[in-house]
């Protein structure tokens, strides 16, 4: 089956209804044993052009596609961001929280950009608002499953998001070799799996999940 090439249909929706800004969310990193997550944002108004060529959800895409992507997304949106939550904070606070902090951390990078955020609607991927719960004052969130398939500014807010953190994680493969994440980005993975078992965890991973992995006998 071909992948799904995602569209505007959903965004211009919500603009015949009155929306004049959007603001796309996508997370990437949620179920790494290692690095950040992260969650990348675009903002996109009724005078949006037609999406980048090639543009798909960052997963359906081989790394050398999305690093081709990656500039041609930031160019199409009016702003962009991305923000992050190390691994310390998911051990402390929990994913879902991080999630919304991750979020709340873009947002602000928005408005420091001078994106009118609060005049806009967010398209947030899944069917949980795991954003505002992080926010000092709401936000007008729409959740959308499947938004980072079918929904062309959350697919370009997917792929600067998951560039981002791959860069970050190649850069940490450096700092703390043997772990492979140049490759596996801090997912699991066999070859992570068996340096964890050798080196035991590194100061970037997520330790309160590598105790829930109980076919690991790694020194924690």
């Amino acid at each position: 089956m071909a992948p799904v090439t995602p569209t505007l249909r959903f965004e211009k929706a919500l603009y015949r209804d009155g929306v004049t800004s959007i603001v796309a969310v996508d997370e990437v990193g949620r179920g790494a044993l290692a690095g950040p997550v992260a969650v990348g944002m675009v903002v996109i108004d009724t005078a949006v052009k037609r999406i980048p060529v090639g543009l798909r959800d960052s997963k359906l895409l081989p790394e050398p596609a999305r690093e081709a992507l990656d500039p041609a997304c930031r160019r199409w949106a009016m702003f962009h961001a991305v923000g992050l939550a190390s691994a310390a904070e998911v051990d402390s606070l929990g994913i879902m929280k991080c999630l919304g902090l991750a979020g709340a951390r873009a947002l602000a990078q928005l408005e420091e950009q001078g994106a009118q955020v609060r005049d806009s609607t967010l398209i947030l991927d899944g069917n949980y608002d795991y954003l505002n719960p992080s926010l000092m004052r709401p936000a007008r969130v729409v959740t959308r499953v499947k938004a980072d398939r079918d929904c062309a500014s959350v697919a370009a807010a997917s792929v600067i998001a998951k560039v981002h953190r791959d860069r970050l994680m190649i850069q940490h493969d450096t700092e703390y070799p043997g772990y492979g994440w140049a490759s596996n980005k801090g997912y699991s993975s066999r070859e992570h799996f068996a340096a964890l078992s050798e080196l035991g965890p590194s100061a970037l991973h997520r330790l309160t999940w590598l105790k829930d992995t109980a076919t690991l006998d790694i020194p924690l």
